[in-house]
């Protein structure tokens, strides 16, 4: 299992993470908004770390971790096929780099190009400590099943 920590204010983050919800299901991914301070915490994340980007850890080695531009080349190399796109696009002279600014200028600019949600976005698939997931952690699905 991977946790997938995300701005959840973000409207683009957001609709990422519902389209890789859809995609897989709960399977592989569990996910926390970067605004969820007590699961960071227990991961030893701080808001400055979450300035970066996106973070995905390996919920069995959460100390093995990717952030920003690796962090989405690691979701797709978890998914069906994902090793042999991440593979042609490293394969390319300068795409890495490229795909790395790219990266830099949607972080920075992300409210500003595709707006800010006015409450935060809560996963219907979160990330459990220990594969359980108490009543407080776990959130409510009718209330967040907007895309907005």
């Amino acid at each position: 299992m991977y946790c997938v920590i995300y701005d959840g204010n973000c409207n683009l983050c957001t609709t990422l993470v519902q389209f890789l919800e859809k995609l897989d299901g709960g399977d592989r991914f569990q996910y926390a908004p970067m605004q969820d301070a007590v699961t960071l915490a227990s991961y030893d994340i701080t808001p400055a770390d979450c300035e970066l980007g996106m973070i995905v850890l390996d919920a069995d080695n959460p100390q093995h971790r990717w952030q920003g531009s690796d962090a989405a080349e690691q979701i797709a190399r978890l998914l069906p096929m994902g090793q042999v796109f991440i593979d042609f696009y490293r394969a390319l002279p300068g795409m890495k780099n490229l795909g790395d600014r790219a990266y830099g200028q949607i972080r920075d600019n992300r409210y500003a190009w595709f707006g800010q949600r006015s409450q935060t976005y809560q996963s219907p698939y979160p990330i459990c400590r220990d594969g359980a997931c108490t009543e407080e952690t776990q959130p409510d699905h009718e209330r967040y099943a907007d895309t907005a």
